[in-house]
């Protein structure tokens, strides 16, 4: 190849690699973590506070946030299901696409009758799941969910140390992200509307 010849065929990789990565789709900006590709919490198979079994299958098409507690929590559970409320709220139709989550880590004290008082309280929507003891522990293995019961002074006010966040799966149900600690409502919305988007 002569001199000439070399220099026009580096010219013209440049400019075609340089067309590529012009193509290439910018990969999204998460304020969340990015779990996308993890090969856990990947799904769950439990009866919700109606009686009826679900599965992440059935909320196909919608983005599904989950969150594991416990309604007995004094701050961050109901923390968490009035800014997932305040979330759907402010996406206004689209946060019909929207669906939430709620996974009791309680199912001692948790009846399928509170856990539908406790979340559709915040919105009529949202869904809780009530895993039998033996479900749980399967459930939270695979969700690498921390939960510690902490003593109260009498054997039923104990209190639960527990992980505390969003699971966030995209329209396709494909865990996507995690929410960060104290991220706020703005953020947490940020990161739905750009999986709404397909992102």
């Amino acid at each position: 190849m002569t001199q000439p010849t070399r220099r026009s065929f580096m010219a013209g990789a440049l400019v075609a690699a340089g067309a590529l990565s012009a193509c290439a789709p910018a990969k999204p900006s998460f304020k969340s973590f990015d779990l996308t590709g993890a090969d856990y919490a990947l799904g769950f198979d439990l009866t919700d506070q109606r009686g009826q079994r679900r599965s992440l299958a059935d909320f196909k098409g919608r983005v599904v946030m989950v969150f594991f507690g416990y309604t007995q929590c004094p701050d961050a559970c109901p923390t968490a299901m009035f800014q997932l409320a305040e979330l759907k709220r402010g996406l206004g139709a689209k946060g019909d696409m929207v669906q939430g989550v709620f996974v009791t880590l309680d199912p001692e004290r948790d009846s399928a009758e509170m856990l539908k008082a406790y979340v559709e309280n915040f919105d009529p929507s949202f869904v809780a799941l009530v895993p039998t003891l033996p479900e749980l522990e399967a459930v939270i293995t695979h969700y690498k969910v921390y939960r510690k019961k902490v003593a109260g002074p009498t054997p039923t006010s104990y209190t639960m140390d527990h992980l505390a966040g969003f699971y966030m799966y995209d329209m396709q149900g494909r865990l996507r992200l995690f929410s960060r600690p104290n991220m706020s409502t703005a953020d947490l919305q940020s990161d739905v509307a750009s999986l709404l988007e397909g992102r």
